[in-house]
C-alpha cells in the first residue's frame, strides 16, 4: 500500500502504521530526538526501552532483534506510506510532513486536558460583563477608563493563548508501552 506524496494518509493507513508497538516507538523516538536519527541509534534506543535497560547494558541479541525488525520490516513499510523518510543506503530515518496527521491519532494521556474552550467562553463572558458594567456607569467599573479595560482584556486573552501554546508544545505523545517508564 503506497501513499502518493500529494495525498495525506487515510485513517486506515494511520491505524496500520500505529498497529505495531515498534512503529509507534519509532515515531515517539524521532519526535523526542528532533526528527532525524541513524537506524543503528534508533534500534539501540528502542531495544533499551523495550528491555527496560540502558543502551550500554543491551546484549548483542537484543540489539540485533530490534535492528533486523526495523531494517527489514517496519522502516521500509513506514517509508512506503510516507510516515517517515528512510534512507537505507545512508542508514538514516527522519520524520515527514505526514507525521502531524499521525500525531492526531496518538493520545496516550489518561488525564483530562485543561478545558480551553470553557476557559475562553468564561473569559469572554467576564470581559463582556466588565465592559457592560463600565458602560452602564456602575460605580466600581465606571472609574476604569475603557482604554485600560480593553488593554487588560486583551492582555488576559493574549496570556491565555501563550500559556495554551506552551502547554501544547510540552505535551509529548508517549506510546502506551512507555508511559509507565516516562513517569518515573
Amino acid at each position: 500500500m503506497s501513499v502518493p506524496d500529494s495525498e495525506t494518509l487515510t485513517p486506515d493507513d494511520i491505524f496500520e502504521i500505529l498497529s505495531n508497538h515498534r512503529r509507534r516507538m519509532v515515531l515517539y523516538y524521532l519526535r523526542k530526538d528532533g526528527g532525524s536519527v541513524e537506524v543503528r541509534e534508533l534500534a539501540e534506543e528502542i531495544a533499551a526501552m523495550e528491555n527496560d535497560t540502558s543502551v550500554t547494558e543491551l546484549t548483542s541479541q537484543q540489539r540485533k532483534r530490534v535492528y533486523v525488525s526495523l531494517y527489514q520490516t517496519h522502516l521500509p513499510k513506514m517509508d512506503q506510506m510516507n510516515a517517515i523518510e528512510y534512507d537505507k543506503d545512508a542508514g538514516t530515518v527522519q520524520l515527514t510532513d505526514q507525521t502531524t496527521n499521525i500525531d492526531r491519532y496518538l493520545n496516550t494521556s489518561e488525564q483530562t486536558t485543561y478545558p480551553w474552550t470553557f476557559h475562553y467562553v468564561v473569559l469572554g463572558l467576564l470581559s463582556g460583563l466588565t465592559v457592560t458594567l463600565s458602560l452602564l456607569s456602575v460605580p466600581v467599573f465606571s472609574g476604569i477608563p475603557l482604554v485600560w479595560l480593553g488593554l487588560g482584556i486583551f492582555a488576559l486573552f493574549a496570556a491565555s493563548a501563550v500559556i495554551q501554546v506552551i502547554k501544547r508544545n510540552r505535551e509529548t505523545d508517549i506510546p502506551f508501552e512507555l508511559s509507565q517508564y516516562e513517569q518515573e
